[in-house]
């Protein structure tokens, strides 16, 4: 399997380009690949489509809890007189 390694967008790791036939053929071990964290960009005559890569983990209720109270408290006045000091309601 031919690998070409390249940057891609804003990202700093290196991605493998995978092209379509090799994904029919060799499908269980890319999949493995990019469970393993490694991101694979997939090519169709030698241009990019698809990217393919791990999902990142659904978070418990108890780490959105912990999240949401690291929050800072809004000001329901402050935010309504900054949206209205953003927005022209003459239109």
């Amino acid at each position: 399997m031919a690998v070409a390694v390249r940057i891609t967008r804003d990202t700093v790791p290196l991605m493998a380009d995978v092209s379509i036939r090799e994904l029919r053929n060799q499908g269980g071990e890319i999949v493995d690949r990019a469970a393993g964290g490694e991101s694979i960009t997939l090519t169709r005559s030698g241009r990019p489509v698809a990217e393919l890569r791990a999902l990142r983990p659904s978070l418990s209720m108890e780490a959105l809890v912990v999240r949401a109270s690291r929050l800072p408290a809004v000001d329901p006045d402050a935010l309504r007189a900054d949206v209205d000091s953003l927005m022209d309601f003459s239109l």
